[in-house]
């Protein structure tokens, strides 16, 4: 069994909640309102602007025996940059305010504490514990996306009556996804270090918690009170 391989059976459980919660079960029917879709994508603007920076961090922090995981995470960072832009016009499609989730005017527009969390978590474990752990969350947002963005996005345009250009994140995510979990696989097949192992298994079930709880939040704030 690979290295990749491994790591997926071992973090099966927490995949699966994640797969599990209503907001993106019902996401992927096409079965949430307006409202919720730009949470949805609130939420996500406030994690994906980090990806770049995180990245950047990743790659000045990681040791001299992993300038190949240094050079693969440079393609990373060509094909994620300006994807926050993405989410914003999403959202001014849908009639949000973009320029009020861009500078967190309001409450509604603001990173949630759950995503607050998460990002945090994130460069923690990239400046104290394991520049290597990162890529759980890689592993969580990726697999994630794959699995279901591109089908939710195709529902959503159904049952929204929006533009495909509304969904310029979740469409392009699912699709883009597909090519870069190859790459992500043959990236962690060379990762050998037992200790790097284990601290990528643990984390990336960290970042399927956390990355759920955000659904969590979302779910709590709109779908329960509409």
């Amino acid at each position: 069994m690979s290295f990749y391989q491994t790591l997926l059976k071992e973090t099966e459980k927490e995949r699966n909640e994640l797969l599990s919660l209503p907001l993106i079960t019902k996401g992927a029917k096409g079965e949430i309102n307006l409202q919720t879709y730009i949470g949805f994508l609130t939420q996500a603007y406030h994690h994906v602007k980090h990806t770049t920076p995180m990245l950047m961090a990743c790659g000045g922090c990681l040791p001299g025996h992993y300038e190949w995981l240094r050079t693969a995470i440079g393609e990373y960072i060509e094909e994620e940059m300006g994807h926050q832009e993405w989410v914003l016009n999403d959202i001014a499609e849908c009639g949000g305010d973009k320029e009020a989730v861009r500078t967190s005017a309001t409450e509604k527009t603001k990173a949630c504490v759950a995503t607050e969390v998460m990002v945090s978590y994130a460069y923690d474990m990239i400046y104290r514990v394991n520049p290597v752990g990162f890529f759980g969350m890689v592993l969580v947002l990726e697999g994630t996306s794959t699995s279901v963005a591109t089908q939710a996005g195709e529902r959503l345009i159904q049952s929204l009556n929006l533009p495909k250009k509304a969904f310029s994140y979740l469409l392009s995510h699912g699709s883009l996804d597909i090519s870069h979990v190859s790459f992500y696989e043959s990236l962690v097949n060379q990762i050998t270090d037992k200790n790097d192992q284990a601290m990528l298994i643990h984390s990336a079930k960290v970042f399927y918690k956390l990355y759920g709880d955000i659904f969590r939040t979302i779910e709590v704030e709109y779908m329960q009170h509409h």
